[in-house]
């Protein structure tokens, strides 16, 4: 590798005019990045290199497997109207058979399959309909405090520094803390950020009402097609590729990046930057260390050493504080883990039974959760197929626990110590259908994913642990992904990543135009009276 090949092509004026643009990681972040350079920046596709770690690009967004083998879903990002950035991006991508676009594609889809869950709760062998918040007055006085509190003043605290123990066994708390994926440690000012960010669905909440899906798993339907666009647009893709350093010098305008270090197969390398290429870097990651199980053995827990992006970030940070402090959420494993699960199916009657049980067809009712699991557990039962390619007789779903650490109510083992069987007993014993355990588990496929860091962009922290999308004082350097510092958006979504990518882009490009604003509809009256409502269960 080598700054050269970034040189204007002889007899191509146009190539390298703004320099060569290398992306750090190929997650959502940087392919979008790398779209709305093309798009919003004239960029050439071949003035741009994504450098990623593993064989596949899509980060966190992944699909993968087979039905004899089983597929895998790391998780799926929830997403909803107001994600302004996101539907922005995927209004200029053609979906798989450039039919109509990824955006017009998704909003139409939920037209025809809108969400409202008739479970939300599954609580003693029955559904909950709408289940009434159950908050007390004083819940909703600390709810409607916190939407109007400064974030300096909220600090370092939890979200258990704000509540009593009794707003932790209210309805409202089961279903917010598993729909977002919270715990009562996690930040009081990431809880604030979402409660203001989401104000508007608030009313519905109890049904998923608004929250909205993709046709098939979000890899197949946002990834590819974006993947496939940067590629029709000559994009270089170099996989395999770890980034281990960043060296820097001094410009005429401020610090900036002069070598990428990195690492093929062992064999290391560097990238010579000439005076205009630009870096972008997506810091962390929320699956980095990710390992699976199988239907009779547990998934491992990994640690920052299983990949190179914490490790990226810990050497590019010393000595630097503008880039952030990635301690702060790659230290404290025990409060960001959890563990998923996707389970493949070759005979119907599991999903008949949910169905039976729910009220609701899959890709109808979202999320279930079942309060009374000692590991919080929850599933979800897409619409099928859920993979392009699946077969007609192969169903798949997902599902996660947040208690990882504690033994289960029919497997008496955490479920951080289950096997893909023993994860499947419980949902079945939930389910109450334990007598029909066996039948239903004949030719199953579950395999358990645990995850050491999805939630550690929660994690408690203080000003300057995430560093701005642009450094203070760098020329050429951008950071990305869901460990930057954006103002009133929420991390653990897609349009987080999207928002810093859109960012980036523009302010390395210098171009006078900004992301699509932050939807405020906590400033909306008729918003905020329907929240009213709801917190106070006068719908119900």
């Amino acid at each position: 590798m080598s700054g050269s090949a970034v040189q204007p092509a002889s007899g191509d004026p146009e190539s390298g005019r703004q320099g060569h643009f290398y992306l750090v990681g190929g997650g959502i972040a940087s392919l979008a990045a790398a779209a709305f350079l093309i798009r919003d920046g004239d960029v050439l596709g071949r003035d741009i290199t994504i450098l990623e770690e593993l064989d596949r690009l899509g980060g966190s967004l992944d699909g993968a497997g087979t039905p004899a083998d089983g597929y895998v879903l790391r998780g799926g990002r929830m997403l909803e109207s107001k994600y302004l950035c996101t539907w922005d991006l995927f209004s200029s991508i053609p979906t798989l058979d450039e039919s109509r676009t990824v955006t017009q594609e998704i909003f139409a889809w939920n037209e025809t399959m809108k969400t409202s869950s008739k479970s939300r709760l599954f609580r003693d062998g029955h559904r909950v309909d709408a289940p009434a918040f159950g908050l007390s007055e004083r819940h909703i006085l600390t709810l409607e405090r916190l939407a109007i509190e400064p974030e300096a003043m909220l600090g370092h605290t939890s979200i258990a520094d704000q509540f009593d123990p009794s707003f932790f066994e209210t309805d409202f708390w089961f279903m917010w803390c598993t729909t977002f994926a919270f715990q009562p440690w996690h930040s009081a000012v990431e809880f604030k950020r979402y409660l203001v960010r989401f104000t508007h669905m608030v009313a519905g909440f109890n049904r998923l009402q608004g929250i909205m899906r993709t046709v098939y798993n979000q890899y197949d339907s946002m990834v590819r097609p974006l993947e496939k666009w940067l590629k029709d647009r000559g994009v270089d893709f170099e996989l395999g590729v770890e980034v281990t350093d960043l060296v820097a010098g001094e410009g005429p305008e401020g610090k900036r990046v002069e070598r990428i270090l990195c690492r093929r197969t062992h064999v290391h390398a560097e990238i010579l930057l000439q005076e205009t290429d630009k870096v972008i870097v997506t810091l962390g990651s929320m699956t980095e260390g990710s390992s699976l199980g199988g239907m009779d053995h547990a998934a491992v827990l990994g640690t920052r050493q299983d990949g190179g992006a914490w490790t990226l970030w810990d050497r590019i940070a010393a000595g630097r504080p503008e880039f952030g402090r990635p301690a702060a959420f790659a230290d404290h494993v025990d409060e960001s883990k959890w563990l998923s699960f996707t389970t493949t199916l070759r005979s119907p009657d599991f999903f008949r039974l949910v169905r039976d049980l729910t009220g609701n067809v899959p890709g109808e009712g979202g999320l279930i959760t079942f309060p009374q699991s000692n590991w919080l557990a929850s599933i979800v039962l897409p619409h099928q197929p859920h993979f392009i390619g699946q077969p007609e007789d192969v169903q798949v779903f997902w599902g996660y626990g947040l208690s990882v650490d504690k033994p289960g109510n029919f497997v008496a083992k955490p479920m951080a110590a289950c096997s893909g069987r023993e994860i499947m007993t419980e949902i079945i014993g939930h389910l109450g259908a334990a007598d029909r355990t066996a039948a239903l588990l004949q030719g199953a496929t579950c395999i358990p994913c645990m995850m050491p860091f999805i939630t550690s962009q929660f994690l408690r922290r203080a000003q300057g642990d995430r560093p701005q999308v642009i450094p203070e004082g760098w020329s050429n350097l951008a950071f990305t992904g869901q460990f930057c510092e954006q103002p009133d958006d929420v991390v653990f979504t897609v349009e987080y990543s999207v928002r810093s990518a859109q960012t980036a882009a523009y302010r390395l490009l210098g171009l006078d135009r900004d992301p699509p604003s932050v939807f405020k509809g906590e400033r909306d009256p008729h918003v905020l009276y329907r929240a009213f409502r709801a917190l106070h269960d006068m719908d119900a």
